[in-house]
């Protein structure tokens, strides 16, 4: 009797070490994140259509726009930019826009990627591999800075251009995007931005303007016709550019369910008003509506709905659109005429205004029918301090990335230069800055 006792205790005693042994591996597995395989499909498709957004999208859509002497160079700008920005997310800029750090700037946990593994996740997109959200927020990046280049098409170096690219990124896109999506103090604040409202379009377009005044005028601008070399190919890079934001609205819900599906619906629909709207007016105003107006318009709305179209519906998206369509064809022909400043493709009059009234919209229009909410988001649901929060990160976003911008250029400036020369100008920047030309 005795030793069957013991054999007993000798058993559980075992049965005990056993579970003690597997005790840290279950943990370890309950503490594994399951990854959504939709999320994931979808998140990988969303990542390749924003890239498309650049290349091609952005350089057929600029490289249209501008005369044939200066087409292969404005197409080289957003080639390189695309690679720069790839190598410098990966170095540095990941971990500083979305690694724990202050509520300014991220830390270094992350940089050249250390502790990004086969099956690590960021916090905020906890259904799919870090891999997959740090590639999708590299394509964002890489958007942001090319779009800057519409405002300074035909004269800027591009020695100039690769220095300016890479300061820019460190210091006005990196920061302001922890602000907002990274866990910073404007996020925190409550300031709504679905997709890029403030990070990529009034960052961008505000660098523009920027940019624009502090190179200066095209020479001849004003008394010389700048006709587009091949509009055709400006309706081929609008066309990707309204694509591939699909992937950049809908996909920054970073889910394949509701929200991706609303957010798709509102980006449709602010695209189509926007660009009925440009064309509109300018039928209105120059009793002709233009194949380069409807496309601006369509690009326009895109960009105004971006901010909201994860907070609002389908009829506020209409309404975005026809705001948004209007006010951008005003300020990128009579305002831009009326101050005299050289945005040669308009980056700051469609992104940096578009931008800016999609920000002030969201806060009127946000709703908790569509957020999930149980709180009032927007201003006609009864919320109107929204608008004031939006008129905050407008604000701050303006003044920072301003600031900083013509540092960054006076900087580049006194290290090579930012213009070409006069002889260059006149001949071509395709020719004399490449060694290239299109016949």
């Amino acid at each position: 009797m005795q030793e069957s006792v013991k054999k007993v205790g000798r058993g559980l005693a075992a049965l005990a070490a056993v579970a003690l042994a597997a005790a840290p591996a279950l943990a370890q597995d309950a503490a594994k994140v399951e990854i959504n395989s939709g999320d994931t499909a979808w998140m990988l498709v969303s990542t390749l259509l924003v890239l498309m957004m650049t290349i091609p999208g952005v350089a057929l859509f600029y490289g249209g726009m501008v005369r044939k002497m200066n087409v292969l160079s404005t197409v080289m700008q957003s080639f390189a930019i695309t690679c720069i920005v790839t190598i410098l997310w990966v170095v540095i800029g990941y971990s500083l826009a979305f690694s724990e750090g202050s509520a300014f700037i991220g830390g270094l946990s992350n940089v050249m990627l250390a502790g990004v593994t086969l099956e690590s996740v960021n916090s905020l997109a906890a259904t799919i591999p870090e891999t997959v959200f740090l590639t999708y927020q590299m394509t964002f990046a890489i958007i942001t800075v090319a779009l800057i280049t519409g405002a300074v098409a035909d004269r800027m170096k591009f020695s100039a251009l690769v220095l300016f690219s890479i300061f820019w990124l460190l210091l006005c896109y990196v920061p302001v995007a922890k602000w907002v999506w990274g866990g910073g103090f404007l996020g925190s604040a409550g300031v709504l931005d679905f997709a890029g409202g403030t990070v990529v379009h009034i960052n961008a377009g505000i660098a523009g303007l920027v940019a624009a005044l502090v190179i200066g005028k095209r020479r001849g601008y004003g008394t010389e016709m700048f006709l587009p070399h091949n509009l055709v190919l400006s309706v081929i890079g609008a066309s990707l550019l309204w694509v591939g934001w699909f992937g950049f609205n809908a996909g920054s819900a970073v889910t394949a369910g509701f929200s991706a599906g609303m957010a798709m619906l509102a980006t449709q629909i602010a695209a189509a008003a926007a660009a009925l709207a440009w064309m509109f007016a300018e039928w209105a105003m120059r009793g002709k509506p233009s194949i380069l107006g409807i496309i601006s318009g369509a690009v326009a709305g895109l960009v105004a709905i971006t901010p909201a179209a994860g907070f609002v519906g389908p009829g506020a998206a209409i309404i975005i659109g026809l705001i948004s369509g209007v006010i951008c064809f005003w300020s990128a022909t009579s305002l831009k005429n009326a101050l005299g400043y050289d945005d040669s493709l308009d980056a700051f009059g469609v992104h940096g205004v578009g931008g800016i009234v999609g920000a002030i919209l969201t806060g009127v229009f946000a709703s908790p029918a569509i957020t999930g909410s149980a709180e009032k988001a927007g201003l006609l649901d009864g919320n109107g301090g929204q608008v004031l929060l939006q008129l905050y990160g407008v604000a701050v976003t303006v003044v920072y990335t301003a600031v900083v911008t013509f540092i960054i250029l006076k900087v580049v400036d006194l290290i090579v230069g930012l213009r070409v020369d006069p002889d260059a100008e006149r001949e071509g920047l395709d020719l004399r800055l490449h060694g290239e030309s299109i016949h």
